[in-house]
């Protein structure tokens, strides 16, 4: 074996595709894009949920539902919970402040008090919102609630 004769094993190497350089590349003419259409033309993008003619998913399905633009979005708690938070946590003045230091809320959320459950507790509220039942059942229970905004 003499240096001139060395040569890459078969099939190690391929000739280079070189698009557009006349029909006797074999890549010349349409230059492998097929015919005519967006696709065989510079600058073409694919639009985002495109289905090639075909009606679109978004276009197929109805639009559902509502979104009140006016809703307000509460953390609620229940009256039941509270005894169990002021045992784990030590607190009896639930206020926004407190809520969001023993990370119960977070700094945006507004909270509402529901009546569901007992209280057994004396405790103080400052919260967003709260219900009739449960404004009536924490003053009966001697506790005190403001209402912020």
């Amino acid at each position: 074996m003499k240096l001139h004769e060395l040569r890459p094993a078969k099939g190690a190497t391929h000739k280079t595709k070189r698009i557009g350089r006349g029909d006797g590349s074999g890549h010349g003419g349409t230059s492998t894009k097929g015919t005519k259409g967006g696709q065989s033309r510079a600058g073409y993008k694919r639009k985002m949920a495109h289905e090639g003619g075909q009606m679109p998913i978004q276009r197929r399905l109805p639009k559902r539902g509502f979104k009140n633009i006016s809703r307000i979005e509460y953390k609620v708690f229940n009256l039941g919970q509270f005894d169990q938070l002021a045992e784990k946590y030590g607190i009896q003045d639930f206020s926004m402040e407190n809520l969001y230091a023993n990370g119960l809320i977070s700094r945006t959320d507004k909270v509402k008090v529901l009546g569901n459950g007992e209280l057994k507790g004396k405790f103080s509220f400052k919260v967003n919102a709260v219900s009739e039942k449960a404004k009536a059942a924490i003053e009966a229970a001697g506790g005190t609630v403001e209402v912020i905004k």
